[in-house]
């Protein structure tokens, strides 16, 4: 897991007393729930930086792949 660091979190009193009443494993659930949040929030920010830069590159006019395959049919190749 490389290094780690020590977070606290106040909650009532009650609701420890209920985790531990019901066997719940709550260091396990808070990290894995914080390790999920980073990765949806780090894709979340990955789609809008991508959708940021295609808005700004903007739509590629044609049909790139037929172009492409006419370019390439029409290509002397040196036979």
């Amino acid at each position: 897991m490389g290094s780690t660091v020590v977070i606290g979190v106040r909650i009532p009193r009650w609701v420890k007393e209920e985790l531990e009443k019901l066997g719940i494993d709550y260091s396990r659930e808070i990290r894995e729930y914080l390790i999920r949040r980073v990765r949806e929030e780090r894709a979340k920010r990955l789609i809008n930086e991508i959708d940021e830069l295609a808005r700004k590159i903007g739509r590629l006019g044609g049909n790139l792949s037929s172009e492409f395959t006419r370019e390439d049919r029409d290509r002397d190749w040196g036979e």
